[in-house]
């Protein structure tokens, strides 16, 4: 079938899915620490941004052949056994290796957005472990094995840094920017900015789109891809303390918050961390997302939910004690999340103490222009003294 007719189906069959996901959903029950939105016009627009990016997701989602079904489910069980013998499953901090120090570094001067940048590359260094399924696959995304950063820093004396960490399907720097507000944070603040390329996105993506094959239904991929987006933003943080940073605060937003809740358990020394509109979950996010009709019919044809829940807890941010103290902890979620529901944030915000978590009524792409997350940003940044901390020298 060519891809021209396979997406007129999609297209054709898109109606019926979002209405069965929309009617699966109204029997699920609200969480009672979730605040209720206002309907409005305002509301039902922003709602529609959510709906929209997924309807994109849902027509070019990458359906998986049969050969690559049994594939996946030999390789979920067969990680499961190692997993268990190493005892990762039991703490799950031990999959996780302290990266090197960053060595070589090459820089390159560019622009976005007008906002001048310099482009961090370095060698990611992060490999699968001995003997664990899918490592061979892993080594063999070259583009993959060149990690990437956007570094936006003032001259002269270092100043603190908040190092931002993106969500899926970014990894451009003008949409990184723009999302994260770099000019705001760079310019008004006075901050330093680093924001690391997940694996799989902008110049490391692998398929036609940034981010293909993290959510693929390929669960080994998607945890190698969620242990070295961590390796490699620990790489780019150690490099910041080398270089004299007098702080640094770690934000994500969306899958990023995902990986920021990692960095919490794995970084106690950063000064702050705020996780936006957060992933908590992978599977959690398929059973919000995916009719329970479909979720059942996977099932039969090979996926078996509870071994890949059980796998996913080496690279699941409620399966470790955040080491970060609860002060400095953040997180903000939209009311109206049609992507990672309010849910997701809950649960992560339980697992960390209940700290300080901020709502907005809006959804979750509406988080770019939301006033109440910039005042969050404000706050947490004042509040953890990485606002107005002094500049710091750097030794010759």
């Amino acid at each position: 079938m060519g891809d021209g007719v396979e997406l007129g189906l999609r297209a054709l069959a898109l109606p019926g899915f979002l209405a069965l996901r929309w009617w699966s959903q109204q029997g699920r029950v609200a969480d009672a620490a979730q605040p209720r939105p206002r309907a409005s016009l305002g509301l039902a627009m922003k709602v529609a941004l959510d709906e929209f990016f997924f309807a994109t997701e849902v027509v070019t989602l990458r359906l998986i052949a049969g050969q690559e079904r049994h594939r996946i489910a030999h390789e979920v069980r067969s990680a499961l056994r190692l997993y268990a013998k190493r005892g990762w499953l039991a703490r799950p901090a031990l999959y996780h290796r302290t990266p090197p120090a960053l060595e070589r570094t090459r820089f390159q001067a560019s622009s976005a957005s007008g906002v001048a940048f310099e482009q961090l590359s370095f060698e990611s260094g992060y490999e699968p472990h001995l003997g664990e399924p899918g490592r061979r696959r892993w080594l063999s995304y070259d583009a993959n094995r060149t990690a990437h950063a956007w570094i936006v820093r003032h001259p002269g004396p270092e100043r603190p840094w908040v190092v931002c960490i993106p969500g899926f399907r970014m990894g451009n720097p003008t949409v990184d920017f723009t999302g994260f507000r770099v000019a705001w944070l760079h310019e008004e603040l006075g901050l330093n900015v680093a924001v690391p390329v997940l694996p799989f996105h902008g110049p490391r993506r692998v398929g036609r789109r940034g981010g293909d094959g993290w959510l693929s239904g390929d669960f080994l991929d998607t945890v190698h891809a969620q242990a070295q987006a961590v390796w490699d933003a620990r790489r780019v943080i150690r490099w910041l303390r080398r270089e004299g940073a007098p702080s640094i605060a770690a934000y994500g937003v969306s899958l990023g918050g995902y990986t920021t809740g990692l960095l919490a358990a794995l970084e106690p020394e950063l000064d702050c961390v705020v996780a936006g509109i957060p992933a908590a979950c992978f599977l959690g996010l398929a059973r919000w997302n995916a009719p329970p009709l479909l979720l059942r019919a996977a099932e039969r044809f090979g996926f078996e939910w509870e071994r890949v829940e059980r796998l996913l807890t080496v690279v699941s941010p409620l399966a470790f004690a955040p080491r970060v103290p609860q002060e400095r902890l953040y997180l903000y979620a939209g009311m109206a999340d049609r992507l990672a529901p309010p849910h997701q944030a809950l649960e992560l915000w339980r697992h960390w103490g209940e700290p300080r978590l901020a709502w907005y009524h809006g959804s979750h792409v509406s988080f770019l222009f939301e006033p109440d997350v910039e005042a969050l940003l404000l706050e947490a940044f004042r509040d953890t003294g990485v606002l107005g901390r002094r500049p710091r020298i750097r030794a010759a």
